[in-house]
């Protein structure tokens, strides 16, 4: 091939190459773009109106954009709803026109439009002002007639651009109730008549009161404050700059002001909280700056504090459980130590005992949910006339630091019709009334403390080997595979796995309820003379990994007793299930 007809191919293939990449990549966004307009009434985009008016027999709805927001003009001032106009828009915007009915109608009534049902009438950026008419709808009441503003044809557009343009005004409202956003908050005021109380933010996300007095907040309390009022809405827009707030308990009202932003970037919302209107599950309230009276969720009225009693930390001791290495507990049940080994807990006194990881873990919760009811003073003095006997004493102590001791007793206080108790931090306080339920909470007993599992160190998959006597016969089980068995006595062949899982893991799950004799007295009481099943943990040596014998069954409690321990159990017959047939349970 000669060189220039190689160069006519390539100059060729190029110009094919460019046609290509301007007409599938840089022109396609257009040809889509221009796609989808064919046929509607409007060029415009959603972005390019500032202004929107919806005028209807009764009223006339407007709306200016201010940036990114909506502000309600008409008929009243008010927030927009920037959710509700951007749908309006686009429903307006991208509507397309189905068929021209008519050109020049020789009368508009015949349509409707003489007196229109609703009339829209946008402003755009450049100043430029579009509408439409919407009239009556078609007899099949799926299209509505129409007209452009300025132009005679009469046509229809689908009905969903009236409902658009006839939504009630209170649709087109913001519900929200203070507008801000929760990480740029720098405090919350409360003025009541009888104080103000100015809460901030403090280190490790928690909150701090810094006036009247400085105490500890409740973040979890100031949490679900902010979270309410950022997110719950309006229930009811009750009225419009009434003459008198005095029927909404609002002629002296609780504000409640959320600061954002500090310095020059510092902005202020706030909100006039009034009476609490049971019927209607709600509180009324207004927005600084504004007239219109709201009704919101009852719940906001009963989350703004009115006092600082009622926003203070009240947990009784704060710590962070996976600190927590040793616990001194003392109560009516007995005096225990628990200490902490690489994670896991165990008892050191009176005597040395595996501890159920789950109650010992359980124990330090409970003394984190402990909230205080009232303060009773806000320092130790009260201690020696109210916790001078505690009936709980619980002393923590954090690896490497000091211990933290918790008192509590009986108090003869009742507080919703429940009895309290006394708490305190011991040489510190504050001393506080708690519910009376936290004494039995946490007054443990070793046996609630320590490991009720019979076989916790096993692992099934480690079992190779199972012998399980029931009705004087005796089955050997081996495992041939990573799930599978076989038998090996009475008789030889495939076993029923599943059935061969199940009392292996039913056994390995076993945990005990009661230690009936912990020294295996009274062996012929409970039926362990002569148990009435066996199950033997072999492994593939045949060296013996676990052993439990059954004894008698006493409605839903079965009597065991284990290979390494002399001690008889009560466990939930349930849990260990119904003895085998052998050899005919376990055949394949």
């Amino acid at each position: 091939m000669r060189w220039q007809t190689s160069a006519v191919l390539a100059l060729l293939l190029a110009v094919v190459g460019g046609f290509y990449y301007l007409y599938e990549v840089r022109w396609a966004a257009d040809r889509e773009r221009a796609e989808s307009r064919k046929g509607r009434v409007f060029a415009a985009e959603a972005a390019d109106v500032t202004a929107l008016e919806l005028k209807r027999p009764d009223e006339t709805v407007a709306l200016k954009r201010e940036g990114d927001a909506w502000r309600l003009t008409a008929p009243m001032a008010a927030r927009g709803n920037r959710g509700s106009v951007d749908e309006a828009l686009t429903t307006i915007l991208t509507a397309k026109i189905d068929r021209e009915i008519d050109a020049k109608p020789a009368s508009l009534a015949d349509f409707g439009l003489e007196k229109p049902a609703a009339q829209v009438a946008l402003t755009l950026k450049d100043g430029k002002q579009i509408g439409i008419d919407l009239g009556a709808k078609s007899p099949t009441g799926v299209w509505v007639y129409a007209r452009e503003h300025g132009k005679p044809a009469v046509f229809v557009l689908s009905d969903s651009v009236l409902r658009e343009a006839t939504r009630p005004v209170v649709d087109f409202r913001d519900r929200t109730i203070l507008a801000f956003e929760r990480r740029d908050v720098t405090g919350v005021e409360v003025v009541t008549d009888a104080d103000t109380i100015l809460v901030e933010p403090a280190a490790d996300n928690r909150w701090r009161i810094t006036r009247p007095v400085a105490l500890a907040a409740d973040t979890a309390e100031m949490n679900d404050l902010l979270d309410k009022l950022a997110t719950a809405k309006v229930k009811e827009f009750v009225a419009e700059a009434p003459r008198s707030r005095q029927a909404y308990g609002l002629e002296r009202p609780l504000r409640i002001s959320v600061h954002t932003g500090k310095d020059k970037d510092r902005a202020t919302r706030t909100l006039l909280v009034g009476r609490t209107e049971a019927e209607k599950k709600g509180v009324y309230a207004m927005r600084e700056g504004e007239a219109s009276v709201l009704l919101l969720p009852e719940e906001i009225g009963k989350l703004v504090p009115r006092n600082v009693g009622a926003i203070r930390n009240k947990q009784l001791v704060d710590f962070e459980r996976d600190r927590i290495a040793r616990v001194d507990l003392e109560s009516p049940k007995g005096a225990i130590t628990l200490v902490k080994d690489k994670d896991r807990w165990t008892i050191a006194a009176p005597e040395a005992l595996p501890a159920d990881q789950v109650e010992a873990g359980a124990l330090l919760a409970r003394l984190r949910e402990v909230r205080a009811q009232a303060f009773l003073s806000d320092d130790a003095s009260a201690i020696p006339r109210l916790l001078a006997k505690p009936t709980v004493k619980l002393t923590l102590t954090e690896q490497g630091g000091s211990p933290t001791t918790v008192l509590l007793a009986p108090s003869t206080e009742r507080r919703g019709g429940q009895p309290s108790a006394y708490a305190a931090v011991a040489d510190k306080g504050p001393v506080v009334l708690v519910e009376g339920k936290a004494l039995d909470e946490l007054a443990r007993s070793v046996n609630d403390l320590r490991d009720h599992a019979l076989f916790s160190g096993v692992e099934p998959k480690d079992i190779k080997r199972l012998r399980v006597r029931a009705g004087g016969q005796t089955a050997v089980l081996e495992r041939s595979g990573e799930s599978d068995w076989k038998l090996v006595e009475p008789i030889k062949g495939a076993a029923k796995a599943p059935r061969v899982e199940d009392v292996l893991f039913s056994v390995r799950a076993l945990r005990w309820r009661d230690i009936v004799s912990p020294g295996g007295e009274d062996a012929a009481k409970y039926g362990l003379d002569a148990p009435s099943m066996e199950v033997v943990f072999l492994k593939g040596d045949g060296a013996e990994v676990a052993r439990l014998s059954v004894g008698k069954r006493d409605g839903d409690r079965a009597y065991v007793r284990t290979g390494s321990s002399p001690a008889i159990y009560a466990v939930d017959a349930r849990t260990l299930g119904a003895e085998p047939k052998i050899p005919d349970d376990f055949k394949g």
